[in-house]
C-alpha cells in the first residue's frame, strides 16, 4: 500500500477541507458537513448562487474554486465518493436563506454525483427553492460514448469560471444555464497517465508497466481507451490532440483554423512542474500549427486524481464574450492569476547583451604550442568520459548522481570548441577561454567552481612564463573557490585534491626544481587526497546533509580533479 501523509484514512477528506479553510480567510465550513462556503454570504442576496462538488482527491477541485466570481459553495464527499444528499441539501438551504434568487448546481457527469445532487435538488424544490442543475461531460476519450455519456473532468473548472463571472455580473438563472450549457458543448478534455493513483489505505487501482502510458483515463483511475508505449512529450501531445479532434470520434471537439480556444494543461497530481511545462509548450506549438489561436493558456493543477502522474488537456472554443468571462476577476484561491493575453511560441526574444570586449592580451609568453595543448585537452576529455559512470555512482551516495554527466558535458564542450578553432597557446588566454566555456556549458556547481578557479588562475598567469607562476596561479584559483564556494580543505570536496596538489606545486618556486617531477608529485598528492575523502565528514556541498556513516566512498569531485591532473601529466 503506497505511503500517504495523512492523519487517518477515514479523516483525510475532513482534514484537507479544514486545512484549506484555515489558510483562507474568505472561506467557511458548514458545521456538521463537508461543505465549504464563501465567508461573505450576505453578498449573495439578490444574486444567483453556484454550488458544485464531488468526491475528494481532486484537489484543488472543488473547494479551491469557492470565492467571489466563481463558486458560492462546494460540497465534498470522501475520497472518490460522491457527497451525501444531506450535505448537498444543507448547502442549498444555507444559500437559499442567504437570499440567493436562484441556485445552480454544477455537476460532473458521474452516476453518483447526478443521483445525490439530483435528489437534493428535488428535496429543495419541494421546499420552495429555485434550483437548477447543469451536468458537465467534457471527456473526449470514448469514440462511441455509452449510455452513461461523457465523463465530467477538468473542463468543469472552466464552467465554474464562466458561471461565476455571469452570477457576479448579476445574470439571472436562466441566462447562466443557457450560456454555460452552450460553453460546455464547445469544450473537450482528454487525459494521459504514466502511473495509477491510490486511495489512502488502498493499493493502486490498476498497474502500468514501466514503459507504458494510458490514454483517456478518468480522474478516479477508470480505464482509458488505449495503452501504448511511453512517447516523447511532443508525440504524446500530438496523439492527444488528434484523438480529441478526430471527426470519427463521437465525443470530439470541432476546431477550425482561425478559431480561438482557452487551453488548460492540467497536472493530474503527480507530474513534475518540469514535465508540465514541456507538455504545455508542445500543446501550444501543435495547436498553432493547426491554425488555432490560443487566446488564453492555464497551466497547473486544477482537477487532480490524487498522486497520478499524468496530464489532461482541455480546449474550450471561445468568442469575445466567453473570453471576458474567463478573464473576469475572482478571489477563488485555485484560479490562476494569468495575464490577459494569448499563448504563443512566437514571442520575440530579448536580445542578449554582447560581451564587453576586454583589452587584448598582449602576451609574448612561451606557452606550449597549440598542438601540445590539443593533445593535453584531448587526454582530459577522454579521461572524463571514461570515468563518467564511476563519478555518477560515487555521487549517488551524497548528491543527485549527476557528477559524471556534468564532467562529461565539459568534455564534450571542450572537444567541440577545439574542432571549431585552435586553442590559444598562451597559458593565460587558454585558461580564460576554458573558464568561459565551462561556465556556459558545464552547468551545476562544478561548472561555476571550475570557472572561478580558471578565471583567477588566468589572471595570475598574465604576463608571466616562469614555472613559479603556475604555483601562484593554482593558489589564486583555490582562493577564489574558497571565497565564493565556502568550502575548505577537509570538507570532503574537490578542494581536497586541489589543495594537496597546490602544496606540492609550491616546489616550483625553488630554483632549479624539475617541473615534471614536481607535477608528478602534485598528481600523486591529489590522488592520495581524493582517496582520503572517503574517511572525511562532509562540511560543504550536498554531501554535508548526509550522515557521515553513509559516505563510504571518496568524493566524486575530488576524484575528478585528481583524474584531470593525471591526464595533464
Amino acid at each position: 500500500i503506497p505511503k500517504k501523509l495523512v492523519n487517518s484514512v477515514c479523516g483525510c477528506a475532513d482534514d484537507a477541507l479544514a486545512g484549506l479553510v484555515s489558510c483562507n480567510p474568505g472561506l467557511r465550513l458548514l458545521r456538521g458537513h463537508r461543505v465549504v462556503l464563501r465567508a461573505d454570504l450576505p453578498a449573495v442576496r439578490g444574486r444567483v448562487a453556484l454550488l458544485a462538488g464531488g468526491g475528494s482527491g481532486h484537489e484543488p477541485a472543488h473547494a479551491g474554486y469557492v470565492g467571489q466570481g466563481m463558486l458560492t459553495g462546494a460540497v465534498a464527499g470522501a475520497v472518490f465518493t460522491s457527497p451525501s444528499v444531506g450535505s448537498v441539501l444543507a448547502a442549498i438551504r444555507v444559500l437559499a436563506r442567504a437570499g440567493a434568487v436562484g441556485i445552480l448546481l454544477i455537476v460532473k457527469n458521474y452516476t453518483g454525483d447526478r443521483l445525490n445532487f439530483g435528489m437534493a435538488l428535488e428535496r429543495a424544490r419541494s421546499e420552495g427553492a429555485d434550483v437548477r442543475m447543469v451536468v458537465v461531460g467534457d471527456d473526449c476519450a470514448f469514440t462511441t460514448p455509452g449510455k452513461a455519456g461523457r465523463r465530467g473532468i477538468c473542463g468543469t473548472v472552466l464552467v465554474h469560471k464562466v458561471a461565476g463571472a455571469l452570477a457576479e455580473a448579476g445574470a439571472g438563472l436562466d441566462e447562466i444555464v443557457e450560456k454555460v450549457t452552450a460553453a460546455s458543448k464547445a469544450m473537450g478534455t482528454l487525459g494521459l497517465s504514466l502511473s495509477p493513483c491510490s486511495i489512502p489505505g488502498s493499493k493502486p487501482s490498476f498497474q502500468l508497466a514501466e514503459d507504458e502510458m494510458e490514454l483517456g483515463l478518468g480522474i478516479h483511475g477508470e480505464a482509458g481507451v488505449r495503452r501504448m508505449k511511453v512517447l516523447p512529450a511532443d508525440e504524446a501531445v500530438e496523439t492527444m490532440l488528434k484523438h480529441m479532434t478526430d471527426p470519427s470520434n463521437a465525443s470530439h471537439i470541432s476546431l477550425t483554423p482561425g478559431c480561438s480556444v482557452v487551453l488548460m494543461v492540467n497536472n493530474l497530481g503527480g507530474l513534475s512542474c518540469l514535465e508540465l511545462g514541456i507538455v504545455a509548450g508542445a500543446a501550444v506549438r501543435k495547436l498553432e500549427s493547426r491554425g488555432i489561436r490560443i487566446a488564453r493558456a492555464l497551466v497547473g493543477s486544477f482537477m487532480t486524481a490524487l498522486e497520478m502522474a499524468g496530464v489532461s488537456l482541455t480546449l474550450m472554443v471561445v468568442d469575445e464574450e466567453l473570453l471576458r468571462l474567463i478573464d473576469a476577476k475572482t478571489t477563488a484561491m485555485a484560479w490562476p492569476n494569468i495575464p490577459a493575453g494569448p499563448a504563443t511560441t512566437r514571442r520575440e526574444e530579448v536580445p542578449a547583451p554582447m560581451d564587453v570586449p576586454g583589452k587584448p592580451l598582449d602576451e609574448t609568453g612561451t606557452g606550449p604550442g597549440a598542438a601540445q595543448v590539443e593533445q593535453v585537452l584531448e587526454r582530459v576529455c577522454s579521461t572524463l568520459l571514461d570515468i563518467q559512470d564511476k563519478l555518477n555512482q560515487l555521487d549517488r551516495a551524497a548528491g543527485d548522481g549527476d557528477c559524471g554527466h556534468t564532467h562529461a558535458r565539459a568534455a564534450h564542450a571542450i572537444r567541440e570548441w577545439m574542432r571549431s578553432r585552435p586553442p590559444p597557446a598562451a597559458p593565460s588566454q587558454l585558461l580564460s577561454c576554458l573558464a568561459d566555456l565551462l561556465l556556459e556549458k558545464m552547468g551545476g556547481s562544478s561548472g561555476v567552481l571550475y570557472g572561478l578557479f580558471l578565471t583567477a588562475a588566468a589572471r595570475s598567469l598574465r604576463g608571466r612564463s616562469d614555472h613559479a607562476a603556475w604555483a601562484d596561479a593554482v593558489d589564486s584559483g583555490i582562493d577564489a573557490m574558497q571565497r565564493y564556494g565556502g568550502a575548505a580543505p577537509g570538507d570532503r570536496t574537490m578542494l581536497d585534491s586541489l589543495c594537496a596538489a597546490a602544496k606540492a606545486l609550491h616546489s616550483l618556486r625553488v630554483p632549479g626544481a624539475d617541473p615534471l617531477q614536481v607535477l608528478e608529485a602534485a598528481v600523486q598528492s591529489a590522488e592520495v587526497a581524493a582517496e582520503a575523502t572517503k574517511h572525511m565528514e562532509a562540511g560543504a556541498g550536498r554531501a554535508s546533509y548526509i550522515r557521515s556513516s553513509r559516505l563510504e566512498h571518496p568524493d566524486p569531485g575530488a576524484v575528478a580533479v585528481a583524474a584531470v591532473l593525471r591526464a595533464v601529466l
